[in-house]
């Protein structure tokens, strides 16, 4: 008998999560854009998979002008919705979708799910510059995703912020 094991497992889980969330917020006609670790991971696993570090939650971009439309539909598909985030009470501990405010972007489609492009995301982690952030900058980075062209694009300030990351890398 083959089973998955945990990463696997984990994989799974947090993907049916994004794959939950995003099909409330569609029923409801909310743009939404998978962002931080997962939407790294995403694009991460799909330039090469043995660099892909898994997160432990699901973050998505949402409008805050959105935000009631898009509760009420997740409401409807099993969320709860506690502080800054969307809870699934038939999941187990890694099924929270936290929520980042921002104003719609593009997006591309990776497995089936909204995400931001790879350009907003990178904006969006060297604005956080949490720890996490970091490290996802550094995934991005490692597989060559943040290309010269979208490093043009940066803020002076953000374009230190990455010099940074790749000094402690």
């Amino acid at each position: 008998m083959i089973t998955a094991g945990a990463y696997e497992m984990a994989e799974m889980q947090l993907m049916d999560v994004a794959r939950r969330i995003c099909h409330a917020a569609s029923s409801a006609a909310v743009p939404i854009r998978v962002v931080g670790g997962l939407a790294a991971f995403l694009y991460v696993d799909d330039r090469e998979p043995i660099a892909a570090r898994l997160t432990p939650e699901v973050e998505i971009a949402i409008r805050n002008s959105d935000l009631d439309r898009l509760r009420a539909a997740a409401e409807r598909h099993g969320f709860t919705f506690r502080g800054n985030a969307f809870h699934l009470s038939d999941s187990g501990p890694r099924s929270s979708v936290r929520l980042v405010f921002a104003e719609h972007g593009d997006s591309a489609r990776l497995r089936e799910l909204p995400v931001a492009t790879i350009a907003d995301l990178v904006c969006l982690e060297l604005t956080s510059f949490r720890l996490n952030n970091k490290l996802h900058i550094q995934d991005l980075d490692g597989v060559g995703l943040i290309t010269p062209e979208i490093e043009a694009c940066l803020s002076p300030l953000l374009r230190d912020r990455l010099a940074e990351v790749r000094a402690t890398e």
